[in-house]
């Protein structure tokens, strides 16, 4: 996708939030669209596989800090009716920044941006320059890996498990040297689109926010929870409160570097909105018998509070 495609698409109205919208509200229009259109749930549907590619490019671009920014100030140009040349200038590192749609002929673009302008510089022979380019994957496919063939038929080996932000390094891949020395290599920046139910914690574990009753977590119980390769039953200990967490040995996504991680399981302790008289009765019966606070540690601080006040 060229750079003006690019910001001509309005990414806010895609998953209708406003221009100002935070990450979070970002995060839960996307969730909410995803759960919607995922293939998943619309098996054979084309506009909706359609509509969910689109929703995760919006959601891509605009969760991430700086890809936001750069967006937003094309789209600025662009409205006003200007344009940028991105990629070249003195404070770019040695690098050529481009999006995998736009690498085309490697050759003709690093001619156009360095060639033309001061050939060589003197001194003869020498390295072309690394290239910075960025890719989304979904989420399956980065669990699995993917084999990804770029523009001009470059192929790149992203590893099973590989983490969103990761930067993948291809030796000898970059721009070709002027000057007939050696090409310099290409690094391929790998974003992951969120998945409606898992995440990934910082150290490659797979999350999963299950809810279970009050009853469950007073109780105890099985509960079935899917993974990425089928069901598990997890028991949730007697006395469980929100935000315990459970873990699943062995049963999350795949590590860069070999081995599974584990699937944690967060439970959320949802409380029942409607009550029947006997079933308000049978708790008010629990209150009267159950004498302790779960405010205990807060009692010596409620003291000085109120000491104070006075």
């Amino acid at each position: 996708m060229g750079q003006r495609d690019w910001a001509e698409k309005d990414y806010y109205a895609v998953l209708g939030v406003a221009k100002d919208a935070t990450k979070d509200d970002i995060k839960k229009a996307y969730r909410k669209l995803a759960q919607k259109f995922h293939p998943d749930a619309n098996k054979g549907n084309a506009q909706a596989e359609g509509r969910f590619k689109e929703i995760s490019e919006a959601h891509a671009v605009l969760s991430n800090d700086s890809k936001r920014a750069e967006y937003d100030e094309m789209r600025r140009l662009v409205e006003a009716g200007g344009e940028r040349i991105y990629g070249y200038g003195p404070n770019r590192g040695g690098g050529v920044r481009v999006n995998i749609g736009d690498m085309g002929d490697i050759g003709s673009i690093f001619e156009d941006l360095i060639g033309s302008r001061g050939g060589n510089f003197g001194f003869g022979a020498r390295r072309g320059q690394d290239v910075e380019t960025e890719t989304t994957l979904g989420f399956d496919e980065a669990i699995e890996g993917a084999l990804l063939t770029l523009t001009g038929g470059t192929k790149i080996r992203v590893p099973a498990g590989v983490a969103d932000g990761a930067r993948i390094k291809a030796a000898g891949k970059g721009a070709p040297s002027t000057g007939g020395g050696p090409p310099g290599d290409l690094f391929v920046r790998v974003h992951v689109e969120p998945h409606p139910i898992f995440e990934r914690s910082p150290n490659g574990d797979l999350t999963l926010t299950v809810p279970v009753t009050f009853v469950e977590a007073a109780l105890g119980a099985k509960v079935d929870v899917p993974t990425l390769d089928g069901a598990v039953t997890v028991r949730v200990p007697p006395g469980s409160s929100s935000g315990k967490v459970l873990r699943v040995r062995g049963r999350g996504a795949p590590r860069p570097k070999g081995g599974p991680s584990d699937l944690l399981v967060r439970l959320v302790v949802e409380v029942p909105k409607k009550l029947s008289r006997k079933e308000k009765e049978i708790l008010q019966q629990f209150a009267e018998s159950h004498h302790e606070s779960p405010r205990r540690h807060l009692e010596s601080h409620l003291r000085a509070a109120s000491q104070q006040a006075s």
